[in-house]
């Protein structure tokens, strides 16, 4: 059986760009616990290893998500774009965004959101449109 990532382009959106994407459009929303869950998902998909890597980007959205709860001044807030900028360089691994990639991240972001929503052009919101036009190529 062939993987459904490698039967993407290799020009295919990985899961490290649609992090950045999702720095770059968001980058200013304070990371709370959906936004770690969602990272710490698309992280254990990028790499394979099925655990947050310490020290990766899913184990700093945590502590920024911890941090962020105990702050009360927006400006004083870890950001989305302070964790996920150069996510293609700090993850371990890397491979192309597929759906079922989209789907777990979507799934954690909302498990750990009391309305059960995702945030507009965050992470989940940025690896759903990457699986998207991945599928397109």
């Amino acid at each position: 059986m062939i993987h459904p990532a490698a039967a993407l382009a290799p020009d295919a959106i990985t899961v490290g760009e649609a992090l950045e994407a999702a720095a770059l459009s968001a980058g200013n929303k304070p990371i709370d616990e959906s936004d770690a869950a969602a990272i710490q998902a698309a992280e254990t998909r990028a790499t394979g290893l099925g655990h947050v890597v310490p020290g990766g980007v899913g184990a700093k959205a945590q502590s920024a998500a911890a941090h962020n709860i105990r702050t009360t001044r927006d400006e004083l807030k870890t950001k989305l774009g302070d964790v996920l900028e150069d996510a293609t360089e700090k993850l371990i691994d890397d491979k192309p965004v597929t759906r079922e990639d989209a789907e777990g991240v979507i799934n954690a972001e909302i498990r750990n959101k009391p309305d059960l929503a995702t945030h507009p052009g965050g992470v989940s919101a940025s690896m759903a449109a990457s699986a998207r036009l991945n599928q397109e190529e």
